[in-house]
Order: structure tokens, then sequence, then C-alpha cells
């Protein structure tokens, strides 16, 4: 299907309306164009500025329409290989039966009708491109398979009635399902091998050969790749676990510390705290003994103060009742405020 220009501006060459094949340059809508059986317009969208854009953006990076191309062609080679198979059958209810031994010279003659046709096709094309001395090579090999071909007909032909031998016995094509005929000329197989339909349907063949090999090589590809990165996330899981571990080792080890160290301070804490006990029980025990101690020798010096205030009032009351013995009868006397000594006997009277 033709763009116009507004359609133009609009679609990608990633558009679902783009025909793949078409980017690909495999279509069989434009390779079998022209021939008897031209399919007619695609019902994709057929550009070559698309094809041009497709070609420069698949060297900088993989679009993989390869897979579509692969399977639009299979599509068409699966639907023509039916036909072959249809036509063979045809022919088989319409034709007379044989013997499966005229039937062998039969197909040996097919055979080299095919190769004859090839031959002169491939001549031709080597004429028509100036190189004169291959095509005569080419047509030298046409004249030795044309012998064999005369011989295989002479066996072909006594193997069976005459009235058998005139009938025309037909054979379908493996590659483009078109009919022919075993007693067609050089000329008529000629065009056949050597004609667009036939160079058609195998451009088509083989590019949907390359298309397999590589759509395999990029899935394989894919596949490694795919199989490749699952085994770094692996990897990489592998690491974070070990390092997520490794972590919570770390963690469990610095908790470990840290309740180490809580447990070193709490029992250096207990430590304090009983030295400090132990040190106000010793200073309060001190403390007791120093006050004991200084009340027992307060104690002490009381008793030896009164003791001694005893002896030595006892002391004087000897010796002021000695005093009075030697004396006589005491005068007593005191001392006035002006120094005067006074009688008591004095003041009483």
């Amino acid at each position: 299907m033709q763009m116009g220009d507004e359609t133009r501006q609009r679609v990608k060459f990633t558009d679902d309306r783009v025909c793949k094949s078409h980017l690909l340059d495999c279509c069989p809508h434009d390779i079998l164009a022209g021939t008897r059986m031209d399919l007619g317009e695609c019902t994709k969208i057929h550009d070559l500025a698309l094809r041009a854009d497709y070609e420069i953006a698949s060297k900088e990076r993989d679009l993989f329409f390869e897979l579509d191309a692969m399977d639009h062609l299979e599509s068409f080679i699966a639907e023509c290989d039916r036909r072959t198979e249809l036509a063979k059958k045809r022919l088989a209810e319409t034709q007379e039966e044989i013997s499966a031994e005229v039937s062998a010279k039969a197909e040996k003659v097919h055979e080299l009708n095919e190769e004859i046709g090839k031959l002169l096709a491939k001549a031709e094309q080597l004429g028509a491109e100036g190189n004169v001395d291959e095509s005569q090579k080419i047509l030298m090999e046409v004249e030795k398979v044309r012998a064999k071909k005369k011989e295989a007909e002479e066996e072909y032909r006594n193997s069976m009635p005459a009235s058998s031998f005139q009938q025309q016995k037909l054979r379908v094509c493996e590659v483009c399902s078109a009919y022919l005929g075993l007693h067609d000329n050089d000329r008529r197989l000629a065009d056949h091998f050597g004609g667009k339909l036939h160079l058609g349907f195998i451009q088509i063949r083989e590019k949907l050969d390359q298309l397999r090999k590589t759509v395999a090589e990029k899935q394989e590809k894919r596949n490694q790749d795919r199989l490749r990165r699952r085994e770094e996330r692996e990897r990489e899981e592998r690491l974070s676990r070990r390092s997520g571990s490794r972590t919570r080792d770390r963690r469990r080890s610095r908790s470990r510390d840290r309740r180490r160290r809580r447990s070193r301070s709490t029992s250096r804490e207990r430590r304090k705290l009983s030295r400090s006990r132990s040190r106000d029980r010793h200073r309060r025990h001190r403390s007791r003994s120093r006050s004991h101690s200084r009340g027992h020798r307060r104690a002490s010096r009381d008793r030896s103060a009164k003791y001694k205030f005893s002896r030595e009032r006892a002391s004087r009351e000897e010796s002021w009742e000695s005093g009075r013995s030697e004396r006589g009868p005491p005068d007593w006397r005191l001392e006035s405020s002006n120094g005067k000594m006074a009688s008591r006997r004095g003041s009483s009277l």
C-alpha cells in the first residue's frame, strides 16, 4: 500500500501498519509483481523512504524485524507448498495409472529437462552480462544433458505403449508450483527456469532460509544475554545477601560491643558505688571510732582531773588540819575589798 505525503509524515517505520518484509526487501508482493502469480498490492504500507530510515536505525540498534518478515514468508511459502501438493494430487487422479518402473523413467526425463532449463537460463544470463566464454561452456554442458535426455526418453518410450506415450505427461514444479510437461522443448524449459516467477520463488525461499538462520542466531544471542543478566542478578543478589549478612554481623557485633561496654560501665559504676559505700562505711566507722576515742579520752581526762583534784583537796585539807593544830584556834580573816584583813569574829561584833 502506497502512502500519501500527509500519511508519510505521520507514520514511522516502526508502525505496525508498515510492512516489515518490505523494509527487508523480501515482500512477495514486490518480488512476484508482474508475474503469472502477481499478488496485487500489499495490505500494509510500502515506502522506500521508510526502508531507508530502517536501514539507518538498524545500524545503531537491533530492531529484530526479521522475526516479522520470517513469519510473513513462512506463511506465504506454506500456502505455495499446499498448492503444490494439491496440484500433484489432482494430476495423480486425472492421469493414467502407470507402473512404478515407468514412473521412475518418466521422473528421470523430468529431472533432465529441469537441468537443461536451468543451464540454458544461466547461459542466457551470462551472455547478457557479456561473459561469452562462460556462456559457451554452459551451452556445451547443455548438449551433454540433451544427449542423456534423449536416451532417457527412448527408455521411457520403449517401456509403455505408443498411445500412452503420446499423452502429455505433466509435473508440478517444486519451487513455484507451476506445471511442467514431459515433452516441453528447451525454449519452454529455459523460459520457465529463467523466468521471473521461478526466480522470484527461489529468491523468496533463499531469503526465508536466511531469515531463519538470522532469527535463530539473534534468539541464541538474546538467550545468552538473558542468561548472563540473570547470572549477574543472581551474583549481585548473593553479594547483597553476603553484604547484608556482614552488615547484620557488624550490627550484632556492635550491639554486643555496646552491651559489653554498658556491662563494663555498669560494673565499673557498681564497683565505684561499692567502693564509695565502703569508703562511707569506713569513714563512718572511723568517725565513730574517733568520736568514741575522743569521748573515752575526755572521760579519762575528766576522771584524771577529778582524781587529781580530789588528791589535791585531800592534801590541802590534810595540810590545813595540820596547820590548825599547830596554830591554835583559827582566826578567820577575810580580805576586804580595800585590802585589809578583817576577822570574822570582829565582824560579828
